[in-house]
């Protein structure tokens, strides 16, 4: 027996899916006096629409696609797009600023909040407002009952989210995801056998004999004036004489051809990368590596430690561009070795962990790496071997991780987790992973970085660019050498990852920096590329298909660790 009208509970209101304007006359003309009211208010509402006449609908803007219903009883404010074939079941809540593609099922009690409370501690919640980053829903989704999802969450197409699930992160395509917070559990490919696209193994392998035969014309595209530049004077303006380009290059052509960049003689582009070596600091300033450039007397004074400045980052650049090419710098860092134990300490204790753990991350990858060259290649002319402070800064830096986040940085406003995880990347690539060493909380990085991931700030054109991709992956792939704490969930990241930044490349000019950018840094050139090429290995590699691009990082992004500090010897 199914309740009348007369008592308040119409089954078509529960069941829309029953609803036929073609068949049902009298309800179709109640629908269009219902919808007309939302359109005189500022709606758009497709064909075969149904919406419960006691839905609660209060939208600042509303557009609904064709074939779409709202149920009995459900909660619909905000600013919202709807797409064609889409569902709202009776009780759902779907509020703030969401837009949906078409196919969406939302369960019935489920929760879509695109908006947020504010919390500041000046004023009661209640006298606050509110703000909203959004939620996007894509195509052919299935939101199970009493499912929430919380804004700023962006969920693929082709995704199922259990019932009950909390969704705090962003969804991948063909994801199937449960849980409080909610996870991956599976793809749903993988359980139909539905066809999943090109192979990635194919994919990478194309990719990469794509770069290889381009190689020559985007080093060819980035040397004006007898010199190397990091893009194009004409698309992104004159550029400052500067020495990572040259180093850069040198990375391409080692990457991609195994050889010097054309053109140039290995031995020459040695001279030319040290020359300007200062000899009482070992440090290498900016400047003209063009010949005229070279006539020029080298010196620099920076303090190692103080800066993440050019002197800084070629001790990086330039000292791994030189082994490359068979060399190695004529002089140690010396600036190291006027640092104590006590120096570095006192040093990285002064420093703001909060507001610029990337610059503090980036002046202990430049100290390490110093350490760690001058231990490859000067142990036998320094009287401490080459280590200098490095046992005091690895001593520092291992006391002071924090165990609940696996970092040295503490969040900030949004982007919450940005300033601390570029500068675990930087800190980790020079420290632990360059001198072989295990991280101190390989969990609790992998928790606070899978978090920095799902920020939607990264998907912004100004949050989209090499650094940020970069200081994720490289921090999951290196945690995923000591556990397989989330591994499901990190590479659901890294397959979004690789698939996109296989897209990024121009043929002939490579990959710009920030590939979303409208400005110089949407240019391709030599640091995009240099720094793209070995992003896309480290997102093959955690996925376990780096060996069908057939090229593996041997400068600074190497995987390998650069010396591995000697053991002590201990009785048999």
């Amino acid at each position: 027996m199914h309740p009348s009208p007369a008592d308040g509970v119409r089954r078509i209101d529960f069941l829309p899916w029953e609803y036929d304007p073609a068949s049902q006359e009298t309800e179709a003309q109640a629908q269009a006096a219902r919808q007309q009211e939302l359109i005189t208010a500022g709606a758009r509402i497709g064909d075969g629409v149904f919406i419960a006449p006691n839905a609660a609908v209060f939208c600042d803007r509303l557009s609904i696609g064709d074939r779409t219903y709202v149920a009995a009883l459900a909660y619909v404010t905000g600013d919202l797009t709807i797409g064609a074939d889409c569902s709202i079941n009776p009780y759902a809540v779907v509020r703030g600023e969401i837009r949906m593609g078409d196919g969406v099922r939302i369960g019935a009690h489920s929760s879509i909040l695109g908006f947020n409370h504010r919390m500041s501690t000046d004023l009661p919640i209640h006298e606050q407002g509110t703000w909203s980053k959004g939620i996007t829903l894509g195509d052919d989704v299935w939101i199970g009952s009493h499912a929430t999802i919380l804004d700023g969450v962006t969920v693929g197409d082709h995704v199922v989210i259990g019932a009950s699930a909390v969704v705090t992160k962003d969804v991948p395509d063909w994801a199937v995801v449960a849980g409080n917070p909610a996870r991956i559990i599976r793809d749903r490919r993988a359980d139909t056998g539905a066809p999943q696209g090109p192979d990635l193994a194919t994919e990478l392998q194309t990719f990469a004999q794509r770069a290889r035969d381009q190689a020559g014309d985007l080093l060819a595209r980035c040397f004006e004036d007898g010199r190397f530049v990091d893009r194009p004077a004409a698309l992104a303006g004159p550029l400052e004489p500067a020495v990572r380009p040259w180093a850069d290059a040198v990375e391409i052509a080692d990457l991609l051809l195994d050889a010097a960049p054309p053109g140039f003689d290995a031995a020459d582009l040695v001279r030319r990368l040290t020359a300007r070596q200062d000899p009482a600091t070992g440090l290498i300033p900016a400047g003209d590596l063009s010949d005229r450039g070279l006539e020029r007397a080298p010196t620099s004074d920076e303090p190692l430690l103080a800066t993440d400045g050019d002197a800084s980052y070629h001790v990086l650049s330039v000292g791994y561009a030189v082994r490359l090419l068979g060399g190695r710098l004529p002089h140690p860092v010396r600036a190291v070795h006027a640092l104590s134990d006590r120096d570095v300490v006192r040093d990285l204790e002064a420093r703001d962990w909060g507001a610029r753990a990337w610059g503090s991350g980036a002046a202990v990858d430049a100290l390490a790496t110093a350490c760690a060259l001058n231990i490859a290649d000067f142990s036998a002319e320094l009287p401490d071997g080459g280590t200098g402070p490095v046992y005091g800064l690895l001593g520092w830096l291992t006391a002071r991780a924090n165990p609940a986040t696996g970092m040295w940085g503490a969040p900030q406003p949004a982007p919450r987790w940005l300033q601390a995880v570029n500068g675990f990347y930087r800190l980790t690539r020079g420290s632990y992973a360059q001198l072989g060493l295990p991280l101190p909380y390989p969990e609790a990085a992998i928790d606070t970085v899978l978090e920095h991931a799902a920020d939607p700030h990264l998907a912004a054109p100004e949050g989209y660019n090499a650094c940020n991709v970069l200081d994720i992956v490289h921090p999951l792939w290196l945690a995923a050498q000591q556990t397989e704490h989330r591994r499901t969930e990190g590479e659901a990241w890294a397959q979004d990852q690789l698939r996109r930044a296989l897209h990024n490349w121009s043929d002939g000019a490579g990959i710009p920096f920030a590939p979303l950018s409208a400005g110089p840094d949407g240019v391709a050139g030599l640091q995009g590329t240099e720094m793209w090429l070995s992003i896309i290995w480290y997102l093959a590699d955690y996925l376990g298909e780096a060996d069908a691009l057939g090229y593996r990082p041997r400068g600074v992004h190497n995987p390998d660790p650069l010396v591995r500090l000697a053991p002590v010897d201990t009785p048999g």
